[in-house]
């Protein structure tokens, strides 16, 4: 079994960057609720326990906090920002409110012990703070490792245990040399051995799958997204022709979109491939529908009736269904912060029925999106495939703002390929997280050969991000836009004007309904 390292969630909005930082790593983790009970801590048998920050004070009522025994266990512990609070407040310290700090500050170590093995005391260390309350002084058999200028404790440490607190974020990109420190805090301290990769990965995965499956079959419906193909052929690769891929073809889908997923899993990767064309039957349900979350409902309805409809016909028999659920969707169920207000329903199609007659099978709910990426790289998956941006389960039908008709869905459709070949034709593919055009429900007027003109509308998006849970929009150069508003203004009929959308995330969303 590998080492791995529990994870605490306080509420942090950095508790998943945590966890990333440590299986970049190598090492295993998992978030789990601070409402884990000492003897299923104990029956998990972690190397060690990270407890994160989070946006509450140690006084608030109904706090969340931790059995003080858990600093006991003799398992080292490190708390970040207000779990380090927490652990001052448990063992006797006294935690003071009212220095609000966020933002960069420079770190001064007073004692490179473990935690900070390989820095020189009194050189300034770039960290990053946001905090509100802060420790004035060590709790009772703990000293002082580090400092600010504004906190006289910045880091400390048990002089007989091995715990730990830092009042900066050590995982954001804001502190230059957090990774030092986390790395030595699982190797010097914790004694973790790097062993989680993604080959060991798919070795345990399709041994786990085959015990699964047994003797039995298995369908998978692809989406022609990165999760549902690395999750087909990892089960593909546990009981080969026993599993049966279902595509629906929606007629929501990108150009090219259908022909590149039969192209690569009948040519490419040999796995037994359904398509069921449903074109006509989405877009009659969709006529006259305006509303975005009503279109996601009418899709993900849809697509269960008709996946049903081909699994019995291809696939009868089948008991095992394959879902490319990802852990932060699993981490999602678990949060101390409890369920997130529904902005928009999920991009997944889906809503899978109560009764439903599978098992599932859900290959990939440890892993976060760029080690599936990993994963569909060390199993062979052609990196065009592997490296393409997210692209929503309703697909085209929420990126056309009102009625979804085929006329708008061929605008639409022509227009983001032209989008999506100039930035590849640029070398911006790959540092962009998402890129895609919006048809606009407007008109606008233009001139087109000294005539008047009364056309459609674009909007480009392209942002940048870790995990879709923040974004920045990607600032495209000049003549790139120059270049794809020129090539969609004259080879898309219908449209006259081509718009760049500039919104972060918050307060926008990356797609637009």
């Amino acid at each position: 079994m590998h080492d791995r390292v529990l994870i605490l969630d306080y509420g942090s909005q950095y508790t998943q960057l945590i966890a990333r930082r440590v299986r970049e790593e190598r090492v295993y983790c998992e978030i789990h609720p601070p409402t884990r009970s000492l003897d299923w801590v104990r029956d998990w048998e972690p190397k060690g326990i990270i407890l994160s920050g989070g946006p509450a004070s140690v006084y608030d009522r109904d706090v969340p906090t931790a059995d003080r025994e858990l600093f006991r266990l003799g398992i080292p512990i490190l708390g970040i920002c207000y779990g380090m609070q927490l652990i001052a407040r448990l063992e006797g310290g006294e935690v003071r409110g009212g220095r609000r700090e966020y933002g960069r500050a420079e770190l001064t170590i007073r004692e490179p012990n473990a935690l900070f093995e390989g820095f020189d005391p009194g050189e300034p260390v770039p960290v990053w703070c946001s905090h509100g309350d802060h420790v004035d002084e060590p709790p009772p058999g703990f000293r002082t490792l580090a400092s600010t200028q504004t906190l006289p404790v910045a880091a400390f440490c048990g002089e007989e245990r091995p715990i730990f607190g830092v009042q900066f974020h050590p995982e954001v990109a804001h502190t230059p040399r957090g990774d030092e420190i986390l790395s030595n805090f699982l190797f010097r301290i914790c004694g973790c051995q790097p062993t989680w990769t993604a080959g060991t990965f798919i070795e345990e995965t399709v041994r786990a799958v085959a015990e699964q499956v047994g003797g039995g079959t298995a369908i998978c419906g692809l989406s022609g997204g990165v999760d549902s193909a690395v999750a087909a052929t990892l089960v593909h690769r546990a009981i080969g022709e026993r599993l049966t891929c279902i595509f629906v073809d929606t007629g929501l889908l990108r150009r090219g979109e259908r022909e590149s997923v039969e192209r690569t899993f009948r040519k490419h990767l040999g796995i037994r491939l359904v398509v069921a064309d449903a074109c006509d039957e989405f877009l009659g349900a969709l006529r006259g529908v305006e509303d975005p979350e009503q279109k996601r409902r009418i899709i993900g309805e849809r697509f269960i009736r008709v996946f049903e409809r081909a699994s019995e016909e291809h696939a009868r028999g089948a008991g095992f269904l394959v879902q490319g659920t990802l852990y932060p969707d699993v981490i999602e169920s678990l949060s101390v912060r409890g369920p997130s207000a529904t902005i928009k329903t999920h991009h997944n199609v889906g809503g899978l029925p109560v009764d439903m007659r599978f098992e599932l099978i859900e290959p990939l709910k440890e892993l976060f999106k760029d080690e599936v990426r990993q994963v569909g790289r060390e199993l062979g998956l052609p990196e065009d495939f592997v490296a393409r941006h997210p692209f929503p389960g309703p697909g085209l039908a929420v990126r056309i703002l009102g009625e979804v008709t085929p006329e708008r869905l061929a605008i639409l459709r022509e227009a983001d390929a032209i989008f999506l070949e100039e930035i590849r034709a640029a070398a911006l593919y790959d540092d962009i997280w998402q890129a895609f055009a919006v048809l606009l429900p407007v008109r606008s007027v233009g001139v087109m050969g000294d005539a008047r003109t009364y056309e459609h509308v674009i909007a480009l998006r392209a942002v940048t991000s870790r995990d879709g849970m923040t974004a920045d929009w990607y600032p495209l150069p000049y003549d790139v836009l120059a270049r794809v508003s020129t090539r969609i203004i004259n080879e898309v009929a219908g449209v006259n004007r081509v718009c760049y959308d500039v919104s972060s995330k918050p307060p926008a969303t990356i797609e637009w309904e």
